[in-house]
């Protein structure tokens, strides 16, 4: 199974088998991936954008790019001293003509507060960034959010406009801490 680590985290990308059991019996998926079971405690407002995503991105772009599924899918985010899921991180597909895709985060709110999302953040965008076509990472979370706003400036993101209660943020290659 691959994966990529940082200090304290492994990032497994969840294939379109994978991805199937998290929809079906998210504790099945946690025991087929090795893991210990979690008790992860998210918002409802960030538990229904997941359902979405798995089933309008995650699930119909991991079949149709099995070979690219990395680009269109939930990363768990493993917490290796307990071997727990704390959360998922994932990109917004293949980068664009401009070398441009979106990046997303969501974890465990047990687990707020130790950086582990800003770990998982720059771990992710260095193995992104080492790809030659990813020219930089956009993000967006919503105005009252602080927490991610201190997560992604940490990240070395860059705060680039704001609409609709949504404030959008940028990382170029090369202006991060994870490049």
């Amino acid at each position: 199974m691959y994966y990529i680590e940082s200090e304290r985290l492994k990032l497994i990308p969840l294939n379109y088998e994978h991805l199937l059991l998290y929809k079906n019996n998210r504790p099945a998926l946690e025991k087929a991936l090795g893991l210990n079971p979690s008790t992860m405690v998210i918002d409802a407002f960030y538990k229904a954008e997941t359902k979405d995503a798995l089933q309008n991105f995650w699930l119909p772009n991991t079949k149709l790019y099995p070979e690219l599924y990395y680009w269109y899918t939930s990363w768990e985010i493993v917490l290796k001293q307990t071997n727990t899921s704390i959360g998922g991180i994932g990109f917004g597909g293949y980068p664009d003509d401009y070398g441009e895709t979106s990046i997303g985060y969501v974890v465990d709110q047990q687990h707020w507060g130790f950086g582990y999302a800003t770990e998982a953040l720059n771990t992710i965008s260095k193995w992104g960034f080492a790809f030659t076509l990813l020219k930089a990472l956009k993000a967006d979370t919503q105005s009252h959010n602080l927490l991610s706003q201190r997560v992604l400036i940490k990240a070395g993101f860059k705060h680039t406009d704001s609409k609709n209660g949504l404030l959008y943020y940028r990382l170029p290659k090369g202006n991060t801490l994870a490049s």
